[in-house]
């Protein structure tokens, strides 16, 4: 379905972000992988497996996409080995729990620099291809916290909400081009990411880890389960194929019922 597009999926060496860079490689792209890697073998070997299991082409860029230039060169270096940029996924992003007035300055811009302009750097950069070939897909892994809000988490809850916005006016500029743009909101999925917030989350709140999973992450999701980094991926699947064309400038929600609330 996707035979030659070239897809750059940020933030895929783990998590939501490995599960989509899979699944387009699955159906015929080229994949770049994009990660702040302390082991870029590491990195190489997630791409020589995708190759051997898809026979996609692979290739992994190191960049620290909270830097401008980085997410510059990252788009710039995917359209030069693929010969451009058909697929944008703005998969990255970086979590950090505290009261607002407790929240680190530093944190503050860190998740809102990586969760939200990196983004933009990555769209303005690879937008006037697609336009060009009148074809083309982003989607902007949001988050049920791009629709709603959650105590102790400022910052991520401010980017998000901003990635909708964003998500929707290029959406919009872009429409009679033939590029597709939207956001998917995906619930809790038991990533790396979310791993990591549990105890800080346990810290915010008076409670132990367990009683964070029951009674915070899950709490909302009436399906009383973690959505899979499967169903994310099958998801942006849908969004990159055919049938997808027509939807543009929208929030799709899998969050197992939580914006249902």
């Amino acid at each position: 379905m996707l035979k030659g597009k070239c897809a750059v999926v940020t933030g895929s060496t783990s998590g939501i972000g490995l599960e989509i860079a899979k699944a387009l490689a699955g159906q015929g792209a080229n994949v770049v992988f994009n990660g702040l890697s302390a082991d870029p073998a590491a990195a190489q070997a997630i791409c020589a497996a995708v190759t051997a299991e898809t026979g996609a082409k692979t290739l992994f860029i190191q960049a620290d996409l909270s830097k401008p230039a980085e997410a510059r060169r990252l788009a710039s270096d995917a359209a030069a080995a693929f010969g451009g940029v058909d697929i944008l996924v703005n998969n990255a992003g970086v979590q950090h729990v505290a009261p607002v007035e407790e929240f680190p300055d530093e944190k503050w811009d860190l998740i809102l620099a990586l969760n939200l302009s990196a983004a933009f750097h990555l769209t303005k950069q690879v937008l006037s291809g697609m336009k060009a070939k009148k074809w083309g897909r982003i989607v902007n892994v949001a988050s049920a916290h791009a629709l709603v809000a959650s105590p102790f988490k400022s910052a991520y809850v401010t980017a998000k909400h901003g990635l909708l916005g964003f998500t929707k006016t290029v959406a919009l500029e872009a429409a009679e081009a033939g590029v597709t743009v939207n956001a998917i909101c995906p619930g809790y999925v038991l990533t790396p990411l979310v791993q990591k917030q549990i105890p800080d989350t346990a810290k915010a709140r008076g409670i132990t880890e367990e009683a964070v999973v029951r009674d915070v992450l899950l709490a909302a999701q009436s399906t009383k389960r973690f959505v899979t980094v499967e169903e994310v991926a099958a998801l942006t699947v849908f969004l990159c194929s055919p049938g997808a064309a027509s939807i543009t400038g929208t929030s799709l929600p899998i969050d197992g019922g939580w914006t249902a609330h």
